[in-house]
Order: structure tokens, then sequence, then C-alpha cells
């Protein structure tokens, strides 16, 4: 087949089943996608196959290297590390997909009701969005998670708080061309209203921004959950974090004589923001239309 009819044959097909179809050729991408997928399996899974659990004590095992017993060693008060690791995975987990998914909405109608509500709206929106940004991300984010205190909850208001602003801008920049179109004009002219105009145009048409924004950003989520909570200031013990149990590990005695109680959590985080990076940027170029053209 010529490379025309190629590129005649995949412009029939809808962008989602392209996009589908640009994704499952990435390799890069299925191999993150794969690794991901096990790792959720495992830490929503693991009371089924596992006995211990995240702070179950065993005196008799303090700090004691990874065996039959324990797989991945326990640490300084008998907890099993495996069971805390797997536990820390789903609340880290938790806290960064419920996040983003609060950011996402954020930032859709933020940046949608800039773009369809007038100049005065557009003007007074990014002015604001332009605010947020200008605000130091670290600074912010410390003085929120001071604010908002440790928890679950607190975590996860601090980063979606976070994470909205460059959303909204790229969905305004993309309905500002939208809602020129024939379509839309059209629409405005029969006289449908906002929620009309958002829902029914503006977000199939963010669709890809969305979704590619959601899956990067995870990973982001995660980092910064790690990284609050090994400052005290995100998820607090005895409940179980990856970055919290870093923060347990951070002593010179742990790092030299106790290497199975940082590598196991250090080793899951990053395995899982690579995977993570792996499927977001195969998202990213699968929802890129100027892929047909390679």
């Amino acid at each position: 087949m010529s490379v025309a009819g190629s590129i005649s044959s995949s412009a029939r097909k809808g962008p989602i089943a392209r996009a589908l179809e640009r994704f499952t050729i990435n390799r890069i991408a299925l191999v993150g996608l794969v690794i991901l997928l096990c790792i959720v399996t495992a830490v929503l899974t693991y009371p089924l196959w596992w006995s211990y659990t995240p702070n179950q004590i065993d005196l008799r095992a303090l700090n004691k290297g990874p065996s039959s017993a324990h797989w991945f060693g326990t640490d300084g008060v008998g907890r099993d590390v495996l069971a805390r690791l797997m536990q820390g995975g789903r609340v880290s987990l938790l806290v960064a997909v419920t996040s983003v998914a609060i950011s996402t909405v954020i930032g859709f109608l933020i940046g949608a009701l800039s773009s369809f509500g007038g100049r005065v709206v557009d003007g007074a929106v990014m002015r604001f969005v332009d605010l947020a940004m200008t605000l130091p991300p670290v600074i912010f984010l410390l003085v929120l998670a001071s604010i908002a205190g440790t928890g679950i909850l607190p975590t996860i208001l601090v980063i979606s708080l976070l994470s909205w602003p460059v959303l909204s801008r790229m969905v305004r920049a993309r309905l500002l061309e939208l809602r020129e179109r024939d379509f839309v004009v059209a629409a405005r002219g029969m006289g449908a209203g906002l929620g009309h105009l958002l829902f029914r145009h503006g977000l199939p048409n963010c669709i890809d921004i969305l979704v590619v924004y959601a899956t990067l950003q995870i990973a982001n989520a995660i980092l910064l959950e790690a990284g609050l909570s090994f400052l005290g200031l995100g998820i607090a013990p005895p409940e179980a974090s990856w970055g919290n149990m870093l923060n347990a590990a951070r002593s010179t005695v742990v790092l030299e004589q106790y290497v199975w109680q940082w590598m196991f959590p250090g080793a899951a985080l990053v395995l899982t923001v690579l995977a993570i990076n792996f499927v977001g940027d195969g998202l990213r170029d699968a929802f890129d239309p100027r892929s047909d053209l390679h």
C-alpha cells in the first residue's frame, strides 16, 4: 500500500481510534503500561496474597533483612516492609489520582469559562491565573501544607490547588480557536447557553489535552506527595506512604546498615513515576495528528 493510501485509510478512522493505533505501536509506552498495571494490581490485591498488615508489629524481627518470612525485611519496630510498601502505594496513588482529577476539573472549567465567557471575563480570569502562576511553587506548596495540616485529605487539597493553572491556559488556547468555528457560532446564534458550549463542544475537543495532562500530572503528584511526606507535611505516620517510609529511613544508621528500608520504597517510587511518564509520553505522541505523516 502506498503512503498516500495508508494516510487515507488512517484518516477514515475516528481520532480516538487513530490515537489508540499509534499508542499500540509505541513499545516504550506499552512497556510502561505493563509495568504500571503490574504495580497497580499488586498494591490493590496485596491483602489477598500477603499475610502481614502494614502496622502489624513483630518484636522478634526488628530491623531484620529480607527473608522467607519477610520478603522485603522489617523496619525498626518490626513492621513488614512489603506490607507497608503495598499500602504506601495505595495511599500515594489514591492521593495522586484524586488530586489530579480535581485539578483537571478546575483547570478545564477555568480555561473554558475564560474562552467562552467574553472579553471581560477572559481578562479577569487570566489575571487570576497569572497571579496563581507567579507564586513560587515550592513556597506556595509548603505554606498550603502547613495551613491544611497532615493527612490524606489535606494532601489531596494541597496538590490539587497547585496543579491547575497550566492546564487552564492550555484549554483556553484550544477553545479560543474553537469558538470561532462555524458550528460553535451557529450554536451561539441558536441561543446555546454556556453549559452547552462547555460540555457539548468544549469538552470533546479538549479530551486529548486532558488525558495527556492528567497522565503526566499523576507522576508529578506522586513526587509531590512523597516530598511532602518526606518533610513531615503530607501523610503522617503510622499511615504508610512511600514518602514517609523514606523519611523514616533517613538516618545514617538506616542508610548504611538497613538498606532494604529505603531501597524498596525508593525503587517503587522511581519505577512508578518512570512507567507513568512512559505512558504519558506515548499518549502525547498518539494524540498528535502529525504522527500520521511519519
